[in-house]
């Protein structure tokens, strides 16, 4: 069977920067390992599978090693092919994932996408040696969300400079671990590494920014913010903390079109 594929850069407005996801558009699911067997193959950090419902689409999204919970930019990816080449007189999407509930994405007129998803609630815990060791450096505050750690760092020069033990980091029961701290240009910054999940530095994480938007919107007194994802690709986002609800805003551009042999 062949299976249209789509490659697309979210968070940036030019190609070869922000953060790569595959997109697969099905008419019906795949069976879950075939799933997994394509993000294997891919090998990006994560593979997007669509299956349309009715008025809205249903969305999983697959790293080379597992499910997972929420994905970001594959997430604007998905609605990126949809508005392009499925329905291009939309303006808004509503996704559904059986594990993050609604998740709605609006495009405005010059092509930045907003997506609508549940805010992460951040529990402060101790600091961690394990967490402490892999990175080098003891953080102000470490929190804990729904799948990630968070760790708050007292500026953007020791979150660029920093340089885990990836090896330690894989040992941690978690999805991932968020390093942020205020930003030179922007509000805040984030580095995020999930060697466990099979991505040793992802390079712009939406999902990471559910946790985020909360924290930096209490610390800075400020609802709407920008922020800057310093991995080597690099990616700019524009959050909005509502409460229950974030808004993740940012636009993604084509990399690539074709078929795979499935």
């Amino acid at each position: 069977m062949k299976q249209t594929i789509y490659q697309i850069d979210a968070f940036t407005d030019k190609p070869f920067s922000g953060n790569p996801a595959a997109v697969c558009i099905l008419e019906d699911w795949l069976d879950d390992s075939l799933m997994q067997q394509i993000a294997m193959e891919n090998n990006l950090a994560e593979t997007a599978f669509v299956v349309k419902n009715e008025d809205r689409y249903e969305v999983r999204w697959f790293t080379p090693e597992v499910e997972v919970d929420l994905c970001g930019h594959a997430t604007l990816a998905s609605a990126y092919v949809l508005f392009n080449y499925y329905q291009p007189d939309g303006d808004t999407l509503r996704f559904f994932s059986a594990r993050s509930g609604e998740l709605v994405v609006k495009r405005d007129a010059d092509g930045t996408m907003t997506m609508d998803f549940p805010a992460d609630t951040l529990t402060k815990v101790a600091s961690m040696t394990l967490l402490n060791e892999a990175l080098g450096k003891e953080p102000l505050e470490t929190f804990k969300g729904k799948t990630d750690f968070l760790l708050i760092y007292d500026d953007q020069e020791g979150i660029e400079a920093m340089r885990p033990n990836f090896l330690k980091l894989s040992q941690l029961d978690a999805r991932g671990v968020i390093v942020s701290a205020a930003g030179n240009s922007v509000d805040f910054v984030s580095r995020f590494f999930a060697p466990q999940s099979g991505i040793n530095e992802d390079p712009v994480t939406g999902s990471a920014h559910t946790s985020l938007t909360p924290y930096w919107s209490e610390v800075l007194g400020k609802t709407k913010m920008t922020a800057r994802q310093l991995s080597a690709r690099g990616g700019n986002l524009q959050c909005e903390y509502l409460g229950e609800r974030v808004k993740i805003a940012g636009k993604a551009v084509p990399y690539l079109i074709g078929e795979i042999e499935v």
